[in-house]
């Protein structure tokens, strides 16, 4: 039976921040509290939403009575703090990705032990994937589905994004993140394109159902790098890397994971050719085509319903925030399985670290890890 929910945000720093409102003004939402280990930012926060409960640390929201948590900390500190949340019998949404590393066998470990908690505690795990709310994502996969395009034959995602980008300067958010100076932050290196995968992984899998099988990955060294270095944090030599994918459904696809390249910022979905019609995101709009002719369609238009008042400001992301908080809400209110459950998330989270292994290798063919699909219902 469908009920009210309490939400405690955790990390409320800049990206945490825009997603205070739509979480306090959902319907399904009675109650909501902050929590943050700034004790300025946190009361900041609180006087800015009008929000009076509010906790210093994560160990003492897990105390409480709310029902739901909202992790948007650290990459790093994702699947710590979701497993923590969830043995502490709350419900989790949480930042993407599941969790980084420089190492992708420490990501799988953790993608397994998430896997394994929310199995143990039957709590809702949920990652916030953005590209599986943008329109265009949303437009592919009802069609899929619906068998307009008959058969997935290939698709192409990627993620765009130069690392001193105007719009958002990779070097300010990890200086944001960590605490270091400009200096230190580039001393560190840049780290792995594939270990952050979810906004390219997401779109073949979402849409079709389907997962990554296997993979073959190539990377790209900028000459004379002086961010991706061999004695950086993470050692990688790659800043752009793109990998060739066999899917379970007999499909293939193609993503991309840049961050030293020329373009104003992509995510999400490209193209998808299947064996009846296909799909292409181009500059005069989004194509679908069949065998017969091509039009221009209007993605927004299959978009569901919102509450009034997320309706109002979808927020960034291609208008996905807004999604993402009433999914979540709603999965909670209902006791359901979410979309980006962790067994989604994990799919997503594997291809790109199984990318990355087979570039180093210099493209041999590897094999990508699967924990299973989602079971129907809650554990």
């Amino acid at each position: 039976m469908k009920h009210k929910v309490s939400i405690g945000m955790v990390g409320v720093g800049q990206f945490g921040r825009g997603f205070i409102q739509p979480f306090r003004d959902h319907p399904d939402v009675e109650r909501i509290a902050l929590c943050d280990i700034k004790a300025d930012r946190l009361a900041d926060r609180a006087k800015e939403f009008g929000i009076t409960e509010t906790y210093a640390s994560l160990d003492e929201i897990c105390k409480s009575d709310i029902e739901a948590l909202v992790i948007i900390t650290q990459p790093w500190l994702h699947a710590p703090q979701a497993i923590q949340a969830m043995e502490a019998g709350k419900h989790v949404y949480s930042a993407v990705p599941i969790i980084t590393s420089h190492d992708g066998d420490v990501i799988l470990d953790w993608c397994d032990r998430l896997v394994n908690a929310t199995a143990r505690t039957g709590q809702i795990y949920m990652m916030g994937e953005t590209s599986y709310y943008r329109p265009e994502v949303v437009y592919c996969r009802k069609r899929y589905r619906a068998g307009d395009f008959g058969e997935a034959v290939y698709i192409e995602a990627d993620y765009l994004h130069d690392t001193w980008s105007p719009s958002c300067n990779l070097i300010d958010v990890a200086m944001n993140r960590t605490g270091k100076t400009e200096a230190e932050v580039l001393k560190s290196g840049g780290g792995v394109p594939f270990h952050y995968p979810t906004h390219s992984a997401s779109v073949p899998i979402s849409i079709t159902g389907a997962h990554m099988t296997d993979v073959a990955a190539f990377g790209y060294i900028y000459p004379n790098d002086e961010f991706w270095r061999a004695d950086s944090d993470s050692g990688c030599l790659f800043s752009n890397e793109v990998a060739l994918y066999r899917m379970s459904n007999g499909a293939t696809a193609r993503l991309c994971e840049f961050r030293r390249v020329g373009y104003t910022e992509r995510e999400g979905i490209i193209q998808l050719l299947g064996t009846d019609a296909s799909f292409a995101r181009e500059t005069e709009g989004s194509r679908f085509v069949d065998k017969d002719k091509a039009e221009i369609v209007d993605v927004d238009a299959v978009r569901d319903p919102l509450p009034e008042v997320l309706a109002a400001d979808l927020g960034g992301h291609g208008g996905s925030h807004s999604y993402l908080v009433n999914e979540f809400v709603d999965a909670c209110a209902n006791d359901r399985m979410p979309t980006v459950n962790v067994w989604e998330a994990a799919r997503y989270v594997a291809a790109g670290v199984m990318a990355h292994k087979s570039a180093l290798k210099g493209g041999e063919l590897l094999k990508v890890p699967d924990w299973g699909d989602a079971p129907e219902s809650l554990p």
